[in-house]
This record gives structure tokens, C-alpha cells and sequence, in this order.
């Protein structure tokens, strides 16, 4: 049996993993890497180790973070230690050019993609694209920092205006907008390397987007019953959504040592699927799994997580074979 630990940055995001994990009565710890060292000298303890730092580091005022977790994941992968989401899976995490170009490399249709940095890269960018445009930051997380621009010249005419609110030097991706043919996204989540469930999203609200449930916003969730784009759930678990590229999307992630993640995907109105977003520090709405029917059951997001990491770690055997 091993000691099961969870490496992350942001205590808001724990509680839900922290209950699943005592549901079934595991032996595990946190790593909390918002302001922690990391001594590459250091022989790591054996344990499981389940790495859940985000993209979004950077809006609580947690830049580093992600740069001490790659060096703390390279220190445990050099020791044996069994790491759920690798180095590899967070490099991915913090780079959405990247992404594009994994998706791409597995044949998924992923928008077209430029990633620039300064004013005049970025207007040289955008003006290579006929239609509207999204600008964000390569490093993203929440959708935050995204913007829509109608075309590509309007978006070279801020960027050489002055009127983007970025850092001169900071890496961000110009893509094309691929306009949904409903107000919604499909987030797609995976445990194990293994699909889950599906999420509809619906996307009226804006591109920030993160499922957990201390993100909800005001009317995130509207009165349901409509029927109709942004007055119903925000939210809504599909137990029994099918789509062939759910198995490319599972091929990629074990090609890639990633083992717990959701990836997005949109369609437009001609039907064709266009994915966009790999995250590997997956979140869970509770609400719409109560919805759903699922809450407390290992069909839910952070009791099929514990249920997983129960397994890897050896504690879930260990205690069905002393109960037997």
C-alpha cells in the first residue's frame, strides 16, 4: 500500500477530491506548491502522487507554480515514483499552442492557431485570418484573458492601438473563431485514461468556463425549464453522450501519460467537431452530478478520481481483501 498524495495550488479547488478521498477511507496528503520549494537533491517518499496543478495559477497570483510542479514531477519521475499526470501532461496544460498542435498531430480538428508575442507579431498574426478571431493567453486556465474579435484587422488594429491589456512579452495564441452552431461547448472528462461522462456547457455567459463548483457565478445556474440557450442549467451531465473522437481523444491521452483529464470540444453548424482545450487539472460541478443522478456513486468525477487513485495506490485491494 502506498500513501496517496495531491499536488496543486489553490486550497478552494480541494474540498470536493478531500471528501471523495475520505469517502473511501484513504490514506493520502496534500502538496500544496502555491509557495513551496523544491530541493531536486531530495529522495521523494514512495507514494502515489497525483499532480493537479492548473493553467490558471496565474490568476491567484501563482505564477511559479507551475515551473516548480515541472521540476518537482521531473525529481519524482527520476525516482520511480508511480505519477498520475506526468511532466508531459502539465507542459501540455500550461501551453494551449502545444495542445493545438498534439490535437493536430492525432488527426483531431483543432481551430487554425498562431502563437505570437508582442504588438506587431500579433497584428501581423491576426491579419493573416479572414473571420473573426480569438486572442488568449498560450498559458490559459478559466478562460481567462480570452478575447473575440470580429475580424482579424480589428484585432490588428487594437494590438497596434495599444488597447490590449497584456504584458509586451507574454505568449498568446490567435485563433481562428469557430462559431458554434448551438450557445454550447461539450467538455468530455476522463479518469484512468478512460471516458467518464460527457458535460454540456452552455456558453452564453461568456468563455469562462470552469465546472468546479466555487466558480459558480451568480445565474450560472438559471431557472431550467425553458428549454432555451442561458435559462436552464449552465451545466448538464450527458451519462450516455457518444462521439467517435472520444476514442482518438483516449488514444492521445494514454499516448501522452495523461490519465485524468477533460478535453472541449464544439460543433458547427455543418456537425463537425472542433476540439480546442486539453485540461488535465479537471474539475467536477456537483449540482449538475446531483442532476444527473450520479452524486456519490464512482460515476461521479471526484468519487471515480478516489476510486482510481484508491486502486493505483493499492489501499482499495488492501481493504476488500482484509474484509474478505
Amino acid at each position: 500500500m502506498s500513501r496517496i498524495f495531491v499536488i496543486h495550488e489553490n486550497e478552494e479547488w480541494l474540498p470536493p477530491l478531500a471528501e471523495a478521498l475520505d469517502a473511501y477511507a484513504l490514506d493520502w496528503d496534500e502538496i500544496d506548491m502555491s509557495a513551496r520549494p523544491v530541493d531536486l537533491s531530495q529522495v521523494p517518499g514512495e507514494g502515489v502522487y497525483y499532480n493537479r496543478m492548473s493553467a490558471s495559477s496565474w490568476t491567484r497570483a501563482h505564477g511559479s507554480a507551475p515551473q516548480l510542479t515541472l521540476a518537482l514531477l521531473e525529481n519524482l519521475q527520476s525516482h520511480g515514483r508511480r505519477v498520475i499526470n506526468k511532466a508531459r501532461a502539465l507542459d501540455l496544460e500550461i501551453s494551449k499552442a502545444r495542445q493545438a498542435a498534439l490535437l493536430a498531430r492525432f488527426g483531431i480538428s483543432t481551430p487554425r492557431s498562431i502563437l505570437a508575442a508582442g504588438a506587431r507579431s500579433i497584428a501581423d498574426a491576426a491579419r493573416s485570418f479572414d473571420g473573426p478571431v480569438i486572442l488568449k493567453p498560450d498559458c490559459g486556465g478559466k478562460g481567462a484573458g480570452v478575447q473575440l474579435f470580429e475580424s482579424g484587422e480589428a484585432l490588428a488594429g487594437s494590438a497596434q492601438g495599444g488597447a490590449l491589456d497584456i504584458a509586451p512579452d507574454t505568449p498568446m495564441l490567435v485563433q481562428a473563431y469557430i462559431k458554434p452552431a448551438e450557445p454550447f461547448i461539450i467538455r468530455n472528462e476522463f479518469v484512468g485514461g478512460k471516458h467518464l461522462y460527457s458535460v454540456k456547457v452552455d456558453t452564453t455567459g461568456g468563455f469562462e468556463l470552469c465546472p468546479a463548483d466555487v466558480c459558480e457565478i451568480a445565474d450560472a445556474a438559471c431557472p431550467a425549464g425553458t428549454g432555451e440557450p442561458g435559462q436552464g442549467p449552465r451545466f448538464q451531465v450527458l451519462t450516455n453522450f457518444t462521439h467517435h473522437d472520444i476514442a482518438v481523444f483516449e488514444k492521445m491521452l494514454w499516448a501522452e501519460g495523461i490519465e485524468i483529464a477533460g478535453v472541449e470540444f464544439l460543433f458547427d453548424d455543418k456537425g463537425r467537431a472542433w476540439t480546442y482545450d486539453i485540461n488535465i487539472n479537471t474539475n467536477y460541478n456537483g449540482q449538475a452530478e446531483a442532476a444527473a443522478g450520479i452524486a456519490g456513486t464512482n460515476r461521479a468525477g471526484m468519487m471515480a478520481v478516489a476510486d482510481f487513485l484508491g486502486a493505483e495506490s493499492g489501499q482499495l485491494g488492501a481493504k476488500l481483501a482484509a474484509a474478505e
